[in-house]
């Protein structure tokens, strides 16, 4: 019985540019700094990049003839990958933060839980208010609503409501986002 090796898996290349000897055309469009622009042989390009001491880089490989860039291609990585992660730093992350009311929640919880809200939208948060209806407290769920237009009366000044209140199951929800720039 003769045994079939398992196909082995692409290694892919570890760079996403082709450089020096992986280039394939046979001409090339030459730019970048200290070099003349234009379309030269591909042994030319390399000389000139070998002379300069820098990697020949296929920067658009799909032009006809491919565009070619003399630099420092561990640097060229190095900055690119730099450029990437403070693009991801700069990206908002939403943070949402929940309120949990009763349908007959007294004033003082109530105060408690509004300026609780009121820190969330100052520090940039959503904010998640509802009111869970317990076994045949579903029966107040008018009042429920009431508690939720009121603390989004209250919270007027710090955030906008993107969610009016909204029955679903044994939850009544409403998301309330901060007010971005200052009057």
């Amino acid at each position: 019985m003769r045994r079939r090796s398992r196909p082995q898996p692409r290694r892919e290349n570890k760079n996403p540019h082709n450089i020096n000897d992986k280039i394939a055309a046979r001409e090339v469009r030459l730019v970048g700094d200290n070099v003349e622009v234009g379309v030269y042989p591909i042994r030319k390009a390399k000389e000139i990049a070998k002379e300069q001491e820098l990697d020949l880089v296929e920067i658009s490989p799909n032009a006809n003839p491919p565009v070619c860039k003399i630099i420092d291609y561990k640097k060229f990585l190095y900055e690119q990958k730099k450029r990437e992660k403070a693009l991801k730093a700069k990206q908002a992350k939403v943070v949402i933060k929940e309120i949990r009311f009763g349908p007959q929640t007294d004033d003082h919880d109530y105060e408690f839980k509004k300026r609780h809200a009121e820190k969330f939208l100052k520090d940039g948060a959503k904010l998640k208010a509802y009111v869970f209806f317990k076994g045949r407290s579903i029966v107040y769920k008018d009042q429920g609503e009431i508690l939720l237009l009121r603390l989004a009366q209250e919270l007027e000044d710090l955030g906008k409501v993107e969610q009016m209140p909204k029955l679903e199951g044994k939850r009544m929800t409403m998301f309330i986002a901060p007010k971005t720039g200052k009057k």
